[in-house]
């Protein structure tokens, strides 16, 4: 399956709240969720009941289009969280989720939306541990020590980044030195610490058929 390449306001239209995908756009009137607070399509303003399968769906493809991950990654995620010894498995998938490089550069405000950061990541804006990644995908683990390449501190683009952000809630898992720009994972984050309005246990209902 490729990735989705459409409008994304149409997705957060779709599971029927914000998932933040545009960045500054959804913290301003154009937000399509206030504009059209109902589904695209011709039937989109037609309330049907959902079934059992289909909230189960549902909750499945807001994470999935929330973290931006393709129908094989996130399956690869639950069996990643399936597999692991401790733990519930949906908290687990989210956890994993949160891990991705993407996200933590979203959670560290050094993006204004995860595709932003997926962007960034892929240009090059970043080091882990002191080396270059340009994975999205790439998991971080607890003691990795993320910050913004010395080359692109100056970068127009990353500076106007830095100043919508300013002020942004920096999870407890995720420890940011504002002055050099670098941050250190402390460890992995706790479901508690993860602001997503999801049911992770439908998702697991759903691939548990």
């Amino acid at each position: 399956m490729a990735r989705y390449t459409g409008a994304v306001c149409r997705l957060c239209r779709r599971e029927g709240q914000k998932l933040f995908l545009k960045g500054q756009r959804c913290f301003t009137d154009k937000c399509a969720v206030q504009r059209r607070a109902y589904a695209p399509g011709q039937h989109g303003q037609s309330r049907k009941k959902m079934s059992e399968y289909g909230l189960q769906l549902r909750e499945k493809q807001k994470a999935r289009r929330t973290y931006g991950l393709l129908e094989s990654q996130f399956e690869k995620y639950f069996e990643m969280a399936v597999s692991k010894k401790e733990g519930i498995t949906g908290e687990n998938l989210l956890q994993i989720c949160e891990s991705r490089l993407d996200s933590v550069i979203y959670r560290l405000g050094f993006a204004s939306s995860r595709p932003e950061a997926r962007q960034l990541v892929r240009h090059g804006h970043f080091t882990v541990n002191g080396k270059r990644v340009d994975i999205p995908s790439y998991l971080v683990k607890p003691d990795d020590v993320i910050a913004i390449k010395e080359a692109s501190k100056g970068s127009e683009k990353i500076k106007a980044v830095l100043d919508f952000t300013d002020g942004k809630h920096i999870p407890e898992w995720l420890s940011l030195d504002k002055n050099t720009l670098t941050a250190t994972v402390t460890r992995l984050a706790n479901r508690d610490e993860i602001d997503l309005d999801i049911e992770e246990h439908l998702i697991v209902e759903y691939y548990s058929k």
